[in-house]
């Protein structure tokens, strides 16, 4: 009933697994892929070029001779739990999913933890979704993905077939601890963030990327590049920019941050709009000290109670003495230099963009470099950013909006991933103009709201951008039918 195929490179626990696999009486084969062709004599074994590549995914297909696939997506190390392998095969059998994938344990030290993983949506598309090291596919769905044409990915198959199985099957997660698995990804939440623009990584990216394109075309979500013109002489503003920052207890940051903007060079007028969200820990007077001495700081505390980093930026947009364009600072950050508001102010004027995105230097807290460095996102491409934009988790920075779209899109009152919505959301119709080179610091430091999230926050926080690329993916959906 069951094909299991397992990376191998000459590891014993896989040796084992596999020993396992072919007792059970649902396991007709085990066959091992090996990348450095490594042979053993109990298995049968297949040298890969890449294990993630189409080839690979078309020598499983050519290979399997039952009606389920069981598919290790990384040598680590796997212990059943009791009667996981019949709950597996018995879900899928009675939902007729494509895919099929379950809740694990990290096993480390002879100590367990649990690892959740989250529901599959239509938008849960980015490549980097975390299913577990262990999936059960359908064979009829992998026969009708494979029907469908294939790319010619080195890196990218399992992608385009996990899409290609989304597009016709659902893929359901079992919420059931059914395994455990070797932790081997030990890294800080906040140290995984930038996997994806790690120019090592570009080669992978790129083809990541065009099957990701291909996936939204044949869903009827992609956009060509087209977009709606912007007319900046709209409205009278006494500013020309307002750089924005959102603060709660940050009075270990926020007067560097003030400063940054202050000593900003530009041609035009601008002033400081710091959204103070109920602070506790001197931040509140740290800033009212700054806007008696300067009057371009404007220090604002809201009325509202309920107000998240979205609800802040509302704020800051909404008032009245907000500029023509409004730009982006988080308080723990900094501008890289005095050009990085006129630098912004010349792309919207030259390009009659929307919304411009710049680049940064990722840095520890005394401003050091650290890897990988400049994040550039150079994968967002004038033709084809707003649709890559779907696959991956962030756009860059520092962000800045035309004051009048913002105002009449408004930005979800959340504090995760309302930057990103709102992203999403002005380029379904409007031009992102970018800065490729570093006009902004971003330090990463134990005070960062993502430095070190728990399994469960990851979750949520993935649950609810892969909720708004849902929303974004039928919003496209309907505006390509009115088209």
């Amino acid at each position: 009933m069951i094909t299991a195929f397992l990376p191998f490179e000459g590891t014993e626990h896989t040796l084992q697994l596999a020993r396992t696999l072919s007792s059970s009486p649902l396991v007709r084969k085990v066959i091992l892929l090996s990348q450095s062709g490594k042979e053993n004599n109990e298995f049968e074994t297949i040298k890969v070029e890449n294990l993630f590549g189409i080839k690979t995914i078309e020598l499983i297909k050519e290979k399997n001779e039952t009606g389920f696939i069981m598919l290790l997506t990384s040598e680590t190390m796997i212990e059943f739990g009791q009667f996981a392998l019949e709950r597996f095969f018995n879900v899928a059998k009675m939902t007729g999913a494509g895919m099929v994938y379950s809740d694990f344990y990290d096993k480390k030290d002879n100590e367990r933890t649990i690892h959740p993983v989250i529901d599959y949506q239509q938008g849960s598309i980015r490549d980097d979704f975390q299913f577990g090291p262990l999936v059960l596919i359908s064979k009829e769905a992998l026969d009708i993905a494979a029907a469908e044409k294939w790319g010619d990915y080195k890196f990218a198959g399992l992608y385009d077939l996990r899409l290609g199985i989304s597009r016709h099957y659902q893929l359901i997660r079992i919420p059931e601890f059914l395994y455990s698995s070797m932790q081997l990804d030990t890294r800080k939440s906040g140290e995984k963030l930038f996997d994806y623009v790690n120019p090592r990584n570009r080669e992978v990216q790129i083809e990541m990327e065009k099957a990701a394109t291909e996936h939204l075309k044949k869903i009827g979500a992609y956009l060509k590049p087209t977009f709606d013109e912007v007319d900046l002489s709209a409205d009278n503003f006494e500013f020309e920019v307002s750089v924005i920052i959102p603060v709660r207890d940050r009075a270990k940051t926020i007067s560097e941050a003030v400063e940054s903007v202050l000593l900003q060079k530009t041609d035009f007028p601008f002033n400081l709009m710091v959204v103070d969200n109920y602070s506790t820990d001197g931040t509140t007077e740290i800033l009212k000290e700054f806007a008696l001495k300067n009057d371009k700081v404007i220090h604002l505390i809201p009325e509202r109670k309920d107000l998240g980093i979205g609800g802040c930026w509302n704020e800051g947009a909404h008032h009245k003495k907000c500029g023509r364009f409004a730009v982006q600072l988080d308080s723990d950050d900094v501008y890289k230099d005095e050009t990085t508001l006129q630098r912004i102010v010349d792309v919207f004027r030259k390009e009659k963009c929307a919304m411009v995105v710049g680049s940064y230097v990722l840095t520890d807290f005394q401003l050091n470099s650290i890897p990988p460095g400049i994040i550039d996102h150079k994968e967002w491409t004038p033709d084809n950013g707003r649709n890559n934009a779907l696959r991956i988790n962030g756009l860059g920075a520092p962000r800045a909006f035309y004051t009048p779209v913002l105002r009449e899109i408004k930005i979800p009152n959340v504090s995760y991933g309302e930057d990103y919505a709102l992203g999403l959301a002005i380029s379904r119709n409007y031009q992102i103009g970018r800065v490729y080179e570093p006009i902004y610091i971003c330090r990463r430091w134990e005070g960062n709201s993502d430095a070190a999230l728990s399994i469960e926050k990851q979750n949520a926080n993935n649950i609810y951008k892969d909720r708004i690329r849902t929303l974004e993916i039928l919003a496209r959906q309907l505006k390509n039918a009115g088209d």
